[in-house]
């Protein structure tokens, strides 16, 4: 049986087809890559995060620039960053943190060399779609010299800057929003293309806002090591900011609490789904707020839904009104679905909205999710714009709940998190980790877009977010 990690699309995509265009479809408005640049930022962590079982301490940004052409010989420069993310797209059993992310360095140089290379012109849509086939044929020859083979996911991490910054460009070039220039005018080709026949005729414009949203409930992640009330901190950090949910709750007048699991050991999962709902409930009656939800993040460690569905059982018993109060729950199980067709999810999804996110690969990992009970998707900017506004489309036909989440990306990388989001009718909410984790890579970000990096009402305010490009200001 084949790993979700490598199914195919050829049901939705016809790779490499824009030579093949007819030259009425070929649309004046397209663009050309005329140079690539790679740069990287290294930072360390206040606090460390754990990402399925391992801590983590640190981050590597990897920052794209990209120059364009348009037909007529103008140019244009975009940026895109992306954090680099190897324990979570990676979590490779005999590899260390090092090896990955020097295997992920190598494919991004090797990706870099294939956005050069292209020349032909097109949307951004039309070029990242007809590249990605390339860049996964780079990661599995790259695979053939490691211990393990670079996944799916891991190699569409490394892409997404490259396809975040040729957006950039593209927008910057014609002087509006990326996500105003989706219609006819600019994107020759209709949905059918990308999706097949159930959108043959149909435009991307009918599934986006052209413009942002005014503002997103923020989810807050209260990680495996977090210190729920001042009772848990061992050593203050003293740096200035909070510490303790109640401290976060306060600071930031926060509304949406995601809560990390263990997802195998059910009696520390109830145990802290428990203590955080105590010191929520005692902090928002302080001060006055009758509204506010959880999400729980299992990290793919439930063996099966039964867990998933006797943790329901025992909060109910352990801590009245918290399930209540739970919003939806993320991919409980292992990642790989095509491995697991026995994982199905339709009696959990019938008590909360269950949403796919580690095995969110592309159009067929999300149907396949589906068909196993999954309700939801949850859309991350590190897959890259193009195919989350594809699969923001899918999602919304199929009538599935809607979330956008980070990989703790900071500056850039979390614009584009937050746009994606700000542009996608019904997205429930915004994760934005990196303000608690890592915000010395924010620095400078705040006075471009106060709205989204200070966060003082429990939301992530986008009015900011309807600039060229992708708005980075």
């Amino acid at each position: 049986m084949r790993s979700c990690s490598t199914l195919s699309r050829r049901r939705f995509l016809t790779a490499g087809a824009i030579a093949a265009l007819p030259l009425s479809a070929r649309n004046p408005n397209d663009v050309r890559i005329r140079s690539i640049d790679i740069a990287y930022e290294d930072f360390l962590y206040r606090a460390p995060i754990k990402f399925g079982g391992r801590a983590l301490d640190r981050v590597t940004l990897l920052n794209v620039t990209c120059e364009v052409e348009g037909r007529d010989g103008k140019h244009a420069r975009g940026f895109g960053s992306m954090p680099m993310g190897n324990v979570w797209s990676w979590p490779a059993r005999s590899m260390g943190y090092d090896e990955t992310l020097a295997a992920m360095k190598a494919l991004a140089a090797r990706i870099g060399g294939l956005y050069r290379g292209n020349g032909e012109f097109g949307h951004p849509i039309d070029l990242t779609m007809a590249l990605e086939p390339a860049c996964l044929k780079a990661a599995a020859e790259l695979s053939q010299g490691l211990p393990e083979p670079i996944p799916m996911l891991c190699s569409l991490v490394v892409a997404s800057p490259f396809d975040c910054a040729l957006h950039d460009a593209y927008g910057k070039l014609h002087g509006r929003n990326a996500y105003q220039l989706v219609g006819p005018e600019h994107l020759s080709r209709d949905l059918g293309a990308f999706l097949g026949p159930e959108f043959k005729g149909e435009r991307l414009t009918r599934y986006l806002h052209a413009s942002a949203v005014e503002k997103l409930p923020l989810y807050h992640l209260v990680g495996a090591l977090d210190p729920i009330t001042a009772s848990d901190v061992s050593k203050r950090l003293n740096d200035g900011l909070p510490e303790t949910l109640p401290e976060w709750i306060r600071y930031n007048g926060l509304r949406r609490i995601k809560i990390k699991l263990a997802g195998n050991d059910m009696n520390w999962d109830v145990r802290r789904v428990a203590a955080v709902h105590r010191a929520s409930m005692e902090t928002q009656r302080e001060l006055g707020v009758k509204d506010w939800r959880y999400s729980l993040d299992f990290n793919e460690k439930c063996h099966d839904v039964e867990y998933v569905l006797e943790f329901i059982r025992k909060i109910d018993e352990t801590a009245p009104g918290a399930f209540a109060l739970i919003q939806y729950i993320e991919q409980p199980t292992a990642r790989d679905l095509a491995a697991h067709p026995d994982f199905d999810m339709h009696k959990a999804a019938s008590r909360k909205p269950v949403v796919i996110d580690e095995s969110l690969t592309g159009p067929e990992a999300l149907l396949m999710a589906q068909k196993l009970g999954y309700s939801g998707a949850a859309m991350k900017a590190c897959k890259g714009v193009s195919q989350s506004m594809l699969i923001a489309a899918l999602a919304q036909k199929r009538k599935l709940f809607l979330c956008v989440q980070d990989l703790t990306c900071p500056g850039a990388s979390l614009i584009e998190s937050v746009g994606l989001a700000a542009h996608v009718p019904g997205v429930a909410a915004i994760e934005a980790n990196a303000r608690q984790y890592v915000p010395a890579a924010n620095k400078g970000w705040e006075k471009r877009h106060p709205g989204v990096f200070e966060v003082k009402d429990g939301y992530v305010h986008c009015a900011s977010l309807n600039g060229p490009g992708l708005s980075f200001g």
